[in-house]
C-alpha cells in the first residue's frame, strides 16, 4: 500500500476519498485523544470530544494550509474545541483516583498513599489554573510539545507561550507550597 503525506491525504479527502480521511484519522487519533484526555480527565468525554474534533477537521479540511504541519493544525482545532466545550459546560474536575496504578515492589502502602495524594493535589492544582496557563502547561509537560509547536497551535507569539509556561509553573509552585503550608 502506498503511503501519502498529510497534504496529499487532505486533498484526496476533499475529493471524497473516505479511505484517505480514514488514514488521517488513524494517524492522529491517539494524539488527539491524548491531548483531550489530559484536558478533561474523563475517558468517555475524551472519546466523544475526539469524535467531534474529527468531524470538525473533516468539515474544515479546505482551511488547512500545507505550509504548517498537519499535527499542529489538528492540535489547534482540538485545544480550541475543548476550550469551547469547557466554557459551555463549566465542568467540575474528575477525581484522579479513577486511574489504576500498580505499585512496584518495595513501595509501602503509606508511600503509595502519599504519592497518590501528591498526584491528586498536582492534578487539582493544574485543573484550577486559568486556561491561558493550563493549556500551554499541559501541551508542554504532558504532551511533550516544543514551545514553537505550542505557539503555532495556539496562534500566539513564542515569547507569550514561554511567559505563560513560566507564569503557570510559578502559580503551580506557589499553590502547592501554600497547600503544603496549610497542612502543617
Amino acid at each position: 500500500m502506498r503511503t501519502y503525506d498529510d497534504y496529499e491525504l487532505v486533498k484526496q479527502s476533499m475529493q471524497g476519498n473516505q479511505d484517505a480521511f480514514a488514514q488521517l484519522v488513524n494517524q492522529y487519533k491517539n494524539l488527539v485523544y491524548s491531548v483531550i484526555l489530559r484536558m478533561v480527565n474523563d475517558s468517555e468525554e475524551a472519546n466523544d470530544l475526539a469524535q467531534e474534533v474529527f468531524i470538525k477537521v473533516y468539515k474544515n479540511l479546505d482551511k488547512y494550509q500545507p505550509e504548517y504541519k498537519f499535527s499542529t493544525w489538528i492540535i489547534r482545532i482540538t485545544t480550541n474545541h475543548v476550550i469551547d466545550y469547557r466554557r459551555r459546560k463549566k465542568q467540575e474536575t474528575v477525581n484522579i483516583d479513577d486511574l489504576v496504578y500498580e505499585p512496584a515492589d518495595g513501595i509501602t502502602p503509606e508511600d503509595e498513599y502519599v504519592r497518590k495524594e501528591t498526584q491528586k493535589g498536582l492534578a487539582q492544582t493544574i485543573e484550577n489554573l486559568p486556561d491561558i496557563y493550563k493549556i500551554p502547561i499541559v501541551l508542554y509537560h504532558q504532551q511533550g510539545l516544543r514551545y514553537q509547536e505550542i505557539s503555532d497551535i495556539l496562534g500566539e507569539p513564542l515569547s507569550k507561550i514561554k511567559n505563560r509556561i513560566f507564569r503557570g509553573r510559578k502559580m503551580l509552585r506557589e499553590s502547592l507550597e501554600n497547600k503544603a503550608g496549610d497542612s502543617k
